[in-house]
């Protein structure tokens, strides 16, 4: 069953931040993007509007590709958004294809040095990389920048409160109102546990308190 738990609607409230940091980066005329991670596209889709260029979204899950692509052709963009299905350790793209990569929330799975190191080499000469994670070990992954090949352009900060108050508050009390609905039926009630779970994390465990966008320039 599909539940209507409301992920993409909560995660749009993000695309704030997507803007700011795209507006940190020069005006580059059609640019080609790869967005890494994309899931259902929430901010592939603000991609899209912010720049007139041409953008790739890879994603291992078919599923969520699958909800990006009826975004697409609600949005009207099927010739400036195309959806690939492969892993971000198994991207076969040509060197120095894209004038950006965009990646938010994923790199913290391959680890921020090695995403750094691995998608340089698809970036274009003086192109971009924008990063998106996790907020555990900051100046480390400053100084990671320069050594991996890149100028850090800017950096900010989400904080803990903003995440609780625009995504995790309303994800607990979305999944509450389900509970209800579906009291009687035990497998959506354990689907619904999964999901408080990411909650609960959320609440006891620092390294998901708050987050931090990375802008960079290949050099």
């Amino acid at each position: 069953m599909s539940l209507d738990i409301q992920h993409d609607q909560f995660r749009e409230k993000f695309n704030k931040y997507t803007r700011k940091a795209f507006e940190v980066l020069p005006r580059l005329e059609k640019p080609c993007i790869l967005d890494i991670g994309c899931g259902s596209g929430v901010p592939t889709i603000e991609l899209a509007r912010l720049s007139d260029g041409q953008i790739i979204g890879v994603d291992i899950d078919q599923s969520r590709l699958d909800t990006f692509t009826k975004k697409i052709d609600t949005a009207g963009l099927t010739k400036r958004i195309k959806t690939i299905q492969c892993s971000m350790l198994d991207m076969k793209f040509s060197d120095e294809s894209f004038d950006i990569i965009w990646a938010e929330g994923v790199i913290a799975i391959i680890d921020f040095e090695r995403g750094l190191k691995e998608w340089r080499r698809v970036i274009k000469p003086n192109g971009f990389l924008v990063v998106h994670d996790e907020i555990s070990n900051i100046n480390k992954k400053r100084e990671m920048v320069s050594l991996c090949g890149y100028k850090l352009i800017d950096t900010f900060i989400i904080p803990k409160e903003v995440w609780w108050k625009e995504y995790y508050g309303p994800l607990e009390q979305n999944i509450k109102e389900l509970r209800i609905q579906y009291r009687n039926d035990p497998t959506t009630l354990r689907m619904l546990d999964r999901e408080q779970n990411e909650v609960e994390e959320f609440k006891k465990n620092p390294r998901y308190h708050g987050s931090v966008f990375f802008i960079m320039q290949k050099h």
